[in-house]
């Protein structure tokens, strides 16, 4: 299984990028794992809300092949303990499914027809994060699954 990260808009700090970075070539030692970002829409200030939904929901759904299962970061879905998460990752590996694809959509959410393309939702946290750290705490947490699922030292309960 390959694991893909889709995300809306750049990350501007540099600290942020390099955190990034070291966890997703953490994560190469367990899995393909891709982090692509979809530049923000220009002139997004002239938009509506719903209408800036739409064009990143075109934008996400271009990204994706017939066979992805798409899972939505979303503050609506489901909270998992970090164990439970790892038990989440093992249950889409023993699946079968080819890429599991994470999406972190804009600043306002997710169109109706990403929605109806997810076949799931997970929500970090009740809390809200910044897009550019939700990156982050998402390829940690990825990481962290994979290390519970070996049996390795790094998380502690």
């Amino acid at each position: 299984m390959n694991i893909k990260l889709i995300a809306i808009g750049k990350t501007d700090n540099k600290n942020l990028n390099a955190l990034i970075e070291e966890y997703t070539k953490r994560l190469g030692f367990y899995i393909k794992f891709d982090l692509e970002v979809i530049p923000d829409i220009k002139n997004a200030k002239n938009l509506s809300e719903s209408e800036q939904k739409m064009k990143e929901g075109q934008l996400i759904l271009g990204k994706l092949a017939p066979t992805d299962q798409l899972i939505l970061l979303d503050e609506n879905g489901k909270e998992y303990t970090s164990v439970g998460f790892s038990d989440f990752l093992q249950k889409k590996m023993n699946s079968g499914i080819k890429t599991l694809v994470f999406v972190i959509g804009g600043p306002y959410g997710f169109s109706e027809e990403v929605y109806q393309k997810a076949q799931g939702k997970v929500a970090l946290s009740q809390m809200t994060f910044s897009h550019q750290m939700v990156r982050l705490f998402v390829i940690e947490q990825i990481y962290r699954g994979f290390t519970i699922l070996n049996n390795e030292p790094y998380h502690h309960q």
